[in-house]
């Protein structure tokens, strides 16, 4: 999904205006596999550090133990990361931009930090994990668009670094009330290992109830962006996409998880979330086909 994300963005938006590209396809490949890479270190690192929780909420999805040994997990681990990092480095000296490696470093260290630290910290866990999906969005500006923006094209430049933008804020927006919601999904588990998730630290009811909060307030500010983009420059199909696929789904969202109770419909609300995220992240391809149609 991710790796799907990323090459949305750059061949069916990126690619489809009159702007130069800083990097060439083969190279935006090796980005694509940097941040996948570090994207599965995190999962396995996560998967390493969950075994006990995981045993409890998902006891037929523990793979650490069951499918491979614990040692073998940390050398896949290990594997990841370096080679993650180490992409991240030759692509970041090829756009002639070494201190931009850091990022990847940077991304490495807090998916290590959030498995056997931030998870068990009320808020800032989900916060961190929200953040590093809204990352992976931005990082595709970083590389792709700021080394290739001069005085020309810089106008042209910021205002498509702030579409990535919009997008990664909503892509932060929904994986952050995601994260809420499984930590609900997942109470059993964690209490179980001491952890301090909002739902242990205040009860279930409450913690729904904030993610409700936080679902009203995406499903508000994705209406606006609607009416403001989307309407006032006539991108109709975009609109009807956008109602079908983000509004409507955030709405069930709202409404469900008022009657919410047990472990499964957190789960099924976990799912409409991951659903709405992919069908927001896709609505820049339903854009850039409506400009095309509409000029």
């Amino acid at each position: 999904m991710l790796a799907f994300m990323q090459f949305l963005f750059r061949y069916a938006f990126l690619k489809q205006q009159d702007i130069p590209l800083a990097l060439s396809d083969w190279q935006y490949g090796l980005l694509v596999l940097s941040t996948v890479l570090l994207a599965a270190a995190g999962y396995v690192i996560n998967n390493i550090y969950d075994v006990a929780s995981d045993s409890i909420n998902k006891p037929n999805d523990v793979v650490v133990g069951k499918g491979i040994s614990e040692t073998a997990a940390y050398n896949i681990y290990i594997g990841l990361n370096i080679s993650g990092v180490a992409i991240g480095f030759i692509l970041s000296n090829i756009i002639l931009r070494p201190t931009f490696a850091s990022l990847f470093i940077l991304i490495a260290s807090l998916l290590y930090f959030y498995a056997t630290t931030l998870k068990q910290i009320m808020i800032l866990g989900n916060f961190v994990v929200a953040l590093l999906l809204a990352v992976s969005v931005l990082i595709i500006g970083v590389f792709d668009l700021f080394p290739a923006t001069n005085g020309q094209n810089q106008a042209q430049m910021a205002s498509l670094f702030s579409i990535l933008t919009d997008y990664a804020l909503f892509a932060f927006m929904i994986n952050f009330i995601r994260e809420i919601v499984k930590d609900i999904e997942d109470v059993n588990g964690d209490y179980n290992q001491g952890m301090n998730t909002l739902p242990i630290a205040i009860g279930i009811n409450r913690a729904a109830k904030i993610a409700l909060g936080f679902a009203v307030i995406a499903f508000i500010l994705s209406a606006l962006y609607c009416n403001i983009y989307f309407m006032e420059n006539k991108l109709y199909l975009a609109v009807f996409y956008s109602f079908v696929t983000v509004l409507a789904p955030l709405l069930y969202f709202i409404v469900k998880i008022f009657t919410a109770k047990s472990q499964k419909d957190f789960h099924h609300l976990s799912t409409i979330l991951k659903l709405i995220l992919f069908f927001g992240i896709l609505s820049i391809l339903v854009i850039a086909l409506n400009i095309k149609y509409n000029a």
